[in-house]
């Protein structure tokens, strides 16, 4: 029973194994270069392709918790459990033929990678990385399909039929042209259906590259190539980073602090709230995170102080969406990569703006003001003298965002040593210096974070393919002339920007939005003049919202599950943040010095 436990536990092994090495290879190359005047031989290289074998089996990992992201809505949520259980068989088994295309595309990928023969370091040869993308896919689509029954036999059978025929499908019509359309609204029925993002967006590219009659190993290909890109691998470090920080006692450290700092009445408390959320979300990777490690602190603080339930849900809801402008937040920088501006210019460029969002938050969204149905509380005097032991309980938190912006912005190290830095400052502080993890709680980390990264990975790449394809076919050229006969003036642009960003949040998957609407709309953006480290903030500010809106508004599907609220009262009552947060967006969109001041002091720009 052992041994098999540690079998169906293979993947997450793996993943775990490669993200611990991504986190050691950059502290040993900051070790070694003092000491002997050189690191490890390409040691960036080989960080990069853990990055791959992470995506991969991070992937696995995420599909046996079932949590590959889908659109969440549609018929996969339809009321008639009939419908329901037609939509999921139709979305797997289609999930599970793309995975064998994609284990066909790939495998093509690599076999001309055998011939040629390219050594990343210490003799090991690219292909024996880059074959984690045909093991991968195929596992994935394996279990996808296997899914489909409780029976072993009969799960074994489509496990193994359904990729086949997606691999045999794909071989033999590589080369060919066949009709979009067909194959599009196929991908649009699935995708309703709960499909798996990523299988979907590889199918859509896929489907455009056959309706060229270009050659498939294209998408994987661009799989490839963001996952070993240079500055990636921060990602999961930083991700890392946050999911050590939200094992811990940090999330109360600080709740306290920020407590003993604004005061605990109504308002004091309202921003305490806020700020912690955003400051917690930037570090954690992911807003839900933030209400699932804060929620149960801060509701009952915020209806001491006499927030109605409702209200301070809202509030707890909004304000993690907050963080993404914050450093070092995964969203930053990926887009920092994808726009390809300096990691460091994004983390200065989005301090000011988020500051701007808290206010209008608190501001706009009334959360400030004595409003209907807040309780009469005894005001209470303001206790100064509980600020210092706060300060000083909390004092190891506050310094990770100096570890994590200071050693990237002095130049002292690279954006993956950066990251490694910060993930080896939340080990050891809450390791040694708090005694709250184990070894238990720190592989639950390695795999939590393979888990997410895998997932956003893998969509990545298969969005990158689908961009790919659209830059290729001079899509950003079409659409800056169309946008530029339709909108005359730049401030005429910013609203649409804002108002189109709002709605593309709230139907796309925010790690699939920055890969496919970045490489379009930034040179739109460039044509009226709008700086790229501004576009970014702009870009993210908006994005965030759609975190509160549904369909792919997740924090709605996460404050209802944490407060047991039903999805419309949670999504109602965020309504007031998701005006106040579109002004405060508006307002950044128009004063570009919010996001480019800060970089320019420090001499960072797009360049």
């Amino acid at each position: 029973m052992v041994a098999l436990r540690w079998i169906s536990r293979f993947d997450a092994l793996v993943a775990a194994g490669a993200l611990a090495l991504m986190l050691l290879i950059p502290l040993l190359e900051i070790l070694f270069r003092p000491l002997f005047g050189r690191g490890i031989e390409n040691a960036p290289v080989l960080v990069q392709h853990l990055g791959l074998v992470l995506a991969m089996f991070g992937a696995l990992v995420a599909e046996r918790g079932q949590h590959l992201s889908s659109l969440g809505a549609g018929l996969a949520a339809a009321p008639q459990p009939q419908v329901r259980l037609a939509a999921r068989i139709f979305a797997q088994a289609s999930a599970a033929v793309l995975c064998g295309m994609l284990t066909q595309t790939s495998w093509t990928f690599v076999a001309s990678e055998m011939d040629a023969q390219r050594e990343i370091s210490y003799g090991i040869a690219g292909w024996m990385v880059e074959i984690t993308m045909p093991i991968g896919f195929a596992l994935l689509g394996f279990k996808l399909a296997g899914r489909l029954s409780g029976r072993l036999a009969v799960r074994w059978v489509l496990g193994l039929l359904l990729p086949v025929a997606g691999f045999a499908f794909a071989g033999y019509s590589d080369g060919d042209t066949l009709s979009f359309w067909p194959l599009a609204l196929w991908l649009a029925a699935i995708l309703l259906c709960g499909a798996p993002i990523f299988a979907v967006l590889g199918g859509l590219a896929l489907a455009l590259f056959w309706s060229e009659g270009q050659p498939l190993a294209s998408v994987p290909l661009s799989h490839y190539q963001i996952t070993v890109n240079p500055s990636l691998p921060a990602l999961p470090l930083f991700t890392l980073a946050g999911l050590l920080f939200a094992r811990t006692g940090a999330a109360a450290r600080l709740g306290t602090l920020f407590t003993a700092l604004f005061g605990n009445g109504a308002g004091g408390t309202a921003i305490a709230a806020a700020v912690l959320c955003s400051f917690f979300t930037a570090f954690t990777g992911g807003s839900g995170v933030t209400i699932l490690a804060l929620g149960g602190l801060l509701l009952p603080l915020l209806t001491k102080a006499g927030f109605p339930e409702q209200r301070g849900i809202s509030l707890v809801t909004s304000a993690s969406a907050l963080g993404v402008l914050l450093a070092p937040s995964v969203p930053l920088i990926m887009f920092a990569i994808i726009a390809r501006v300096p990691i460091n210019a994004m983390f200065l460029a989005g301090v000011l703006p988020a500051v701007v969002m808290v206010g209008f938050l608190l501001l706009v969204g009334g959360y400030l003001r004595r409003g209907k149905g807040m309780m009469a509380v005894a005001a209470q005097a303001h206790d100064f003298a509980a600020v210092r032991p706060a300060l000083w309980a909390a004092k190891w938190e506050l310094l990770a965002p100096l570890v994590a912006i200071g050693s990237l912005v002095s130049g002292i190290a690279t954006p993956t040593e950066s990251a490694a830095l910060t993930a080896a400052y939340a080990l050891l502080t809450q390791a040694v210096a708090h005694r709250e993890l184990d070894w238990p709680h720190i592989r639950a980390a390695l795999v939590d974070c393979a888990e997410v990264i895998g997932g956003i990975m893998l969509i990545l790449g298969m969005a990158l393919a689908l961009t790919n394809y659209l830059i290729d076919a001079g899509i950003p050229d079409i659409t800056i002339d169309w946008v530029q006969s339709v909108l005359p003036n730049k401030f005429a642009f910013l609203v649409a920007l804002n108002l189109f960003l709002l709605v593309a949040g709230a139907l796309m998957e925010i790690y699939a939005a920055i890969v496919v609407l970045v490489p379009l709309l930034l040179p739109v953006a460039g044509s009226y003049g709008i700086d790229p480290v501004h576009f970014g903030v702009i870009f993210l500010a908006n994005i965030e919202m759609g975190f509160l809106c549904p369909p792919a508004g997740m924090n709605l599907y996460f404050a209802s599950a944490m407060f047991g609220k039903s999805l419309r009262d949670v999504a109602v009552s965020v309504l007031p943040a998701v005006f106040a947060m579109l002004l405060g967006a508006l307002s950044i969109s128009a004063l570009p010095l919010l996001a480019t001041w800060l970089p320019g002091v420090f001499g960072l720009g797009a360049g």
